[in-house]
């Protein structure tokens, strides 16, 4: 993957660049405080599209904003990115956190999104939560400081292959890169309030919603009401947890490829 440092209207983003073909490039939207390399089981499994992701300001490399951000700054900050990169359209994918930006970007910068993927994520504010001592871990940063406490809650935070498999945790501390605290809570505090519950039914774009079996955060019946609302929505479950995308990183992005083709 290439990385590079765009300036984009006063902010320094921190953006990888995977090379693909001469299909429409797939633009990621990442889970909350993880920079760009810790999608990297993803990106070899999945042949094919140019992908861009980016860190999102406050967590990686990207320089912390001054002021808080909502999700309809990053839609625009990220349409300002692709102007840059020159590509008109996307695909685009979002999972957990970046889910929400995803399905942001497919309402408010809807010409620019051919075909959406949401993966182990919700409609925000007014989701069926997850269990409550997974969500009370989920609001401190400090799994992606403390590698030993890590090791010790990964499975109860994410569920599926990581209960029982901690080589896959090993793997994950890896290729963390911790920014700050701070940027962390701007990305908690982005989607307080948020919902898109009321103008899902609006959305065009072809979607495919995937959710985990054994998802502590995100239980799987949040991807049902997503396929639901949408109205060219289909819905697949993938037997594992919340980090579905890098654990059966294989049959994800043979769904993703089937779907974006």
């Amino acid at each position: 993957m290439q990385i590079e440092h765009h300036q984009i209207g006063g902010q320094t983003l921190r953006v990888g660049i995977r090379p693909g073909d001469t299909r429409r490039p797939l633009l990621l939207f990442n889970g909350i405080g993880a920079n760009i390399e810790l999608i990297a089981p993803f990106l070899e499994a999945l042949e094919g599209p140019e992908l861009i992701v980016f860190d999102i300001p406050g967590v990686g490399g990207s320089p912390a904003p001054i002021l808080p951000y909502r999700p309809f700054t990053l839609a625009r900050l990220s349409a300002r990115l692709l102007d840059e990169l020159g590509h008109e359209q996307v695909d685009v994918l979002g999972v957990s956190w970046g889910g929400v930006l995803a399905q942001q970007f497919a309402f408010q910068q809807a010409k620019r999104c051919r075909r959406l993927v949401l993966a182990a994520t919700s409609p925000g504010h007014l989701m069926v939560p997850g269990k409550l001592s997974a969500l009370i871990r989920m609001t401190s940063p400090r799994r992606y400081k403390d590698a030993d406490y890590l090791k010790r809650v990964a499975g109860k935070i994410y569920g599926g292959a990581i209960r029982t498999r901690p080589e896959l945790v090993q793997g994950h501390l890896r290729h963390i890169r911790w920014a700050s605290d701070y940027g962390y809570y701007l990305q908690l505090a982005a989607t307080l309030g948020w919902s898109s519950l009321p103008w899902l039914p609006f959305l065009t774009q072809p979607t495919l919603v995937m959710a985990g079996t054994d998802d502590p955060i995100v239980p799987a019946v949040n991807g049902r009401i997503l396929a639901k609302l949408i109205p060219d929505a289909r819905f697949v479950s993938i037997d594992d947890g919340h980090l579905f995308l890098l654990t059966s990183a294989k049959e994800s992005a043979k769904e993703i490829a089937e779907f974006l083709n």
